[in-house]
C-alpha cells in the first residue's frame, strides 16, 4: 500500500474496511450473550462501567464467568473479516487484557454502551461507521501517539543540521512513521527554512495499512479532535506542494529481503535524513537479529553524509531492552559515525 497525501482515494478507506455480514457472527453473539447472562447472575461486584477502576476482585469475577479468551476469539474474527489484510492481534487491546472488564475500561466512550460483549460484536457487525471507529481504535489507540513535537530537542537538532549546510536536494524518511507526525514534522522544518517543494521529498514507512491511509489523510476516524488538530498544523504544507513531495507506503525493514527492495517504489534514491523513533530497541524490535538487520537495511539506505537518529521517549525510558550502548555499537558497525543528537543518538553516514 502507498499513498501520497494529496491522493488518498475517496473510497480508499472502503477498500481497507470491508462491509461485515450480521448473519456470519450470529453465533458468536449467542455465545457471548449466554456467558454474560451467567456473569450478571453470578458476579458479586459491579459490571464494568465508564469510569471503573478495575480491582482485583472485579478482574477475577470477569474471567471467572466471562474468560477473555471466550470474548477474544470473535473479536479477533472480526478483525479478520474486516480488514484485507492480515492484521497484527498483537496490537489490539484484547491480546494482553487480564479480562473483559480490562478491556471494556479502555473502549472509546461511545462503545462503552452495554458492559455486555455480545451488545458491541452485535453494532460492530451492523454498523460500518461504528466498526471503521473500532478499527482504527484497536490498531491506533491514543496512547501510542502523542501528535507533533514528541521529541522537540531532536527536531532542534536537524533544524541546526539543516541550517549549516547548503543541499541541493534534502530527500527524508521516517522508517517506523505510524501515523506520519514524523514526517510532517520534518517537512514543517524545511519549509521554515525556506527549501521549496521542489527540492524536497519525504517517505513514510510502517507495517500497518490502517496507519498509512491515516497518515497520508491526515485522518482519524475515532478522533476527530486530534485529526483536527493535525490538518491546522499542517495546513501550511498543503498550500505550499510538500503535501504532493510526501508518501506513506507499507514497508518492513527487518522482514525486505535487502535495501533495494526497500527501495522500490522511491526511485532508488537514497536519504539524508532517516528517523527511526521509538522503535529500535523497545519492546517491539529488540531481538539481536532483527535489530542487526533494521539497523543494517537503514545505513544502507544513507545518502552520502547522511544521517539516522533514533529517540525512544515514546516508551518512557522504562520498556527500552537494548542499552544504548548497544545500540550505538551497532550503529559503528554499519560505518555510522555516532553523536548525541536531542532525545536520542545519530549516526553520520561515512563516505
Amino acid at each position: 500500500m502507498r499513498l501520497c497525501s494529496t491522493e488518498v482515494e475517496p473510497d480508499c478507506l472502503d477498500l481497507l474496511v470491508r462491509t461485515v455480514e450480521p448473519g456470519s457472527f450470529r453465533n458468536s453473539v449467542q455465545r457471548l450473550d449466554s456467558l454474560f447472562r451467567i456473569y450478571a447472575e453470578n458476579g458479586p461486584v459491579p459490571l464494568p462501567a465508564p469510569g471503573l477502576i478495575i480491582t482485583p476482585e472485579i478482574r477475577n469475577q470477569s474471567e471467572c464467568y466471562l474468560p477473555i479468551a471466550e470474548v477474544a476469539a470473535p473479536f479477533y474474527g472480526l478483525y479478520r473479516t474486516a480488514l484485507p489484510y492480515l492484521p497484527i492481534l498483537s496490537s489490539t487491546p484484547f491480546h494482553k487484557a487480564l479480562s473483559w472488564a480490562d478491556v471494556f475500561v479502555t473502549l472509546p466512550p461511545n462503545m462503552q454502551f452495554s458492559a455486555n460483549p455480545a451488545r458491541l460484536l452485535e453494532a460492530l457487525c451492523s454498523d460500518h461507521a461504528l466498526l471503521t471507529e473500532f478499527l482504527f481504535a484497536s490498531f491506533l489507540p491514543s496512547r501510542f501517539y502523542n501528535g507533533l513535537g514528541r521529541y522537540p530537542r531532536q527536531m532542534e537538532f536537524v533544524r541546526s543540521w539543516l541550517a549549516d549546510r547548503k543541499m541541493e536536494t534534502v530527500c527524508c524518511l521516517d522508517a517506523a512513521c505510524g501515523t506520519g507526525e514524523g514526517v510532517y514534522d520534518l517537512a514543517l522544518i524545511l519549509s521554515a527554512l525556506g527549501v521549496s517543494a521542489e527540492k524536497v521529498c519525504f517517505d513514510g514507512w510502517t507495517i500497518e495499512p490502517l496507519e498509512v491511509w491515516a497518515a497520508a489523510a491526515r485522518s482519524f476516524p475515532h478522533n476527530r479532535q486530534r485529526e483536527s488538530e493535525l490538518r491546522t498544523a499542517t495546513s501550511l504544507l498543503m498550500d505550499n506542494g510538500y503535501m504532493r513531495r510526501t508518501v506513506f507506503t507499507c514497508r518492513d525493514i527487518v522482514r525486505a529481503a535487502s535495501p533495494p527492495d526497500l527501495l522500490r517504489d522511491c526511485e532508488q534514491r537514497r536519504f539524508d535524513i532517516i528517523l527511526c523513533n521509538g522503535l529500535l530497541g523497545g519492546p517491539i524490535l529488540h531481538e539481536k537479529e532483527e535489530l542487526e538487520l533494521a539497523v543494517g537495511n537503514l545505513a544502507e539506505l544513507l545518502a552520502p553524509h547522511g544521517i539516522m537518529l533514533a529517540a525512544d521517549s515514546f516508551h518512557g525510558g522504562w520498556k527500552q531492552k537494548c542499552p544504548q550502548s548497544e545500540l550505538r555499537a551497532l550503529f559503528e558497525l554499519n560505518r555510522l559515525k555516532t553523536f548525541e543528537a536531542g532525545e536520542g543518538i545519530g549516526g553520520l553516514s561515512r563516505p
